[in-house]
């Protein structure tokens, strides 16, 4: 086994913090509350550290050590149909898909409901419509990403959560790793 520090404390804690404010929103607030706008504005800060910090962070917090790639997920999938198995130091090419999937949704459920507290916007059907079914994607997104995390997890004998918990990836030996 092979210990590899990956996600430093400010990506743990951003996920984490994104997380517990996306939840709270979804599950725990009314819709109509102050509290709930609040944390929306929390989690849209979040991102916007996340950005930052996806620019001048730590090796494999950069967008640039995993840019969205078509050929890269289509090589996961080939991978997993085949049972190859190979262990991403950073997030696999899936992964990656995923997480500007979910920056991008957040961020748009942030503008539409920003834009639900305008004049211009406040009753404007079409905008709560569109606010709506963005946090439904947000949510078959999110259950989508668990699974895939498990499932990676068991197939590749890497414990992802663990992970995102202590910032540490435990590799076995017998897999290659790409970066």
């Amino acid at each position: 086994m092979r210990r590899v520090r990956v996600w430093d404390p400010l990506i743990r804690l951003f996920h984490w913090s994104l997380v517990i404010a996306f939840a709270a929103n979804a599950l725990f607030t009314d819709p109509e509350s102050a509290i709930h706008v609040w944390i929306g504005y929390i989690a849209v800060g979040l991102i916007g550290i996340r950005l930052l910090w996806g620019l001048v962070g730590t090796r494999y917090a950069r967008f640039s050590s995993f840019p969205p790639s078509l050929s890269g997920a289509m090589h996961q999938v080939s991978d997993i149909a085949t049972g190859r198995r190979q262990a991403h130091l950073g997030h696999t090419p899936l992964g990656a898909l995923m997480i500007y999937n979910l920056l991008l949704t957040i961020l748009a459920i942030g503008a539409s409901g920003y834009m639900m507290t305008t004049n211009t916007f406040w009753g404007v059907k079409w905008v709560e419509e569109l606010h709506e079914v963005l946090v439904t994607w947000a949510e078959v997104s999110i259950v989508v990403h668990i699974g895939a995390v498990l499932w990676e997890s068991h197939r590749t004998g890497v414990n992802l959560p663990r992970a995102m918990i202590s910032g540490d990836k435990i590799v076995p030996d017998t897999l290659t790793t790409q970066e």
